[in-house]
């Protein structure tokens, strides 16, 4: 391997520890290197970053080992350091030759050859609005997990209203789980019903006649008060976030508010993943390649194999399929595109498909700071116009056009 950099860090970085391994080379073209350890403690942060400043090195690269890089990576990008996050899957070791001296030794030479790539590491104020987003995530799985549980427990009960009503967490039927914990009849509970529900009385009340026990009123009730927590909590961090994407990032969160299935917490949450400014990607194919939502690439012997998408950002994956199933209900070109791959892909597939398109064109919007016109393809027409030739072909050869001429 040929060098490309007389200096390069190799940091192996754990949570209590960090193997470092220095490589420089000098004018002659030997190579010494120096590796030491340091704790993670402030302190030793500190010093950390004293001795990588000492030796003049030119780059320094570590793993993206879960959270633990995130305080070496900042005070040593602060201090003025080239430091570069790399993919673990990227920088495997020989097998067989692991230790956390070894890898550090690996990373170092891996970095001073230029065999490396830069992971996206946003600014710090886009991190911390991604910690606020991320922990509204997190409220909402937490929330959408009690609400499962609440299910549970009155199926565990023998009520069956999950059965009749559309959405158990609506008004009625909110109403009516907490008549349950009063201890009310079935038959007043069934009284509750609003709307088109009021066709149903008969048979909501059979389905609220179950055998409510004083430990499932107990569990019932908890669950309540939890979710009404829960949506409290995600109410004050949707005013927090909202408030910082106003203030400080307003024209790019309203030029992506244009697309649609996209609403202003949609919006917060794909600056909070990819900040505003695009120019940190390679183009588009980069940013949906680092999303993880752009088709794989396995081909041997020439044959195509396996399009499965590769790991990414799972939280602006999440997100964006969220956003493609919100967009194939509007008129717009996801709806054509849906329509015309949806029986060939199937439906969460092609919510992928999806999700991949409306990130090409975030990274169009964000790249411009234009608002979004919808072009209006009929993707639909397309498929029609590029495939007809071939279903005339077959069915003139199986004799059903024939047939339909002569009729």
């Amino acid at each position: 391997m040929q060098p490309i950099l007389k200096s390069c860090a190799g940091l192996d970085v754990h949570k209590m520890m960090v193997m470092v391994t220095i490589q420089v080379e000098d004018d002659d073209g030997n190579v010494t290197e120096q590796t030491r350890s340091f704790k993670t403690f402030r302190r030793d942060r500190k010093a950390l970053r004293n001795f990588l400043m000492e030796q003049a090195v030119e780059l320094v690269v570590m793993e993206s080992t879960g959270n633990y890089w995130q305080c070496i990576h900042d005070i040593l990008a602060r201090a003025g350091l080239s430091v570069w996050i790399v993919n673990a899957r990227h920088v495997k070791n020989v097998p067989g030759r692991k230790t956390d001296v070894l890898d550090s030794q690996w990373l170092a030479s891996l970095g001073r050859c230029g065999l490396l790539r830069p992971s996206f590491v946003p600014p710090p104020d886009i991190q911390q609005l991604r910690l606020l987003f991320r922990r509204r995530q997190k409220l909402i799985s937490q929330r959408s997990s009690e609400k499962n549980r609440l299910h549970k427990v009155l199926d565990d009960a023998g009520i069956r209203l999950g059965g009749v009503v559309s959405d158990i967490h609506g008004k009625s039927a909110q109403d009516m789980i907490q008549g349950l914990i009063d201890g009310k009849h079935p038959a007043e509970l069934a009284k509750m019903a609003r709307g088109r529900m009021k066709s149903k009385v008969d048979e909501l009340f059979k389905s609220l006649d179950g055998e409510l026990s004083r430990a499932h009123r107990t569990v019932l009730k908890d669950i309540r008060e939890h979710v009404e927590y829960l949506d409290k909590r995600i109410a004050a961090l949707d005013e927090v976030i909202l408030q910082i994407v106003r203030s400080d990032y307003r024209e790019p969160w309203q030029v992506l508010q244009t697309l649609p299935g996209i609403d202003q917490i949609a919006a917060a949450g794909i600056i909070a993943e990819v900040g505003p400014d695009m120019s940190a990607f390679n183009g588009r194919e980069s940013l949906t390649s680092w999303a993880g939502l752009c088709p794989g690439n396995n081909e041997s012997a020439g044959k195509r194999k396996s399009g499965k998408t590769r790991k990414g950002n799972q939280s602006l994956r999440r997100l964006l399929c969220e956003a493609a199933n919100a967009a194939i209900k509007t008129n717009s070109q996801f709806k054509g595109k849906y329509q015309s791959l949806v029986i060939r892909r199937g439906h969460k597939r092609n919510i992928i498909a999806i999700a991949h398109k409306i990130l090409r064109v975030i990274h169009c919007l964000l790249s411009k700071l234009q608002p979004y016109h919808d072009p209006d393809i009929d993707y639909e027409a397309l498929t029609v116009h590029k495939n007809a030739p071939r279903w005339l072909q077959k069915l003139q050869k199986f004799g059903y056009l024939q047939g339909m001429q002569k009729a």
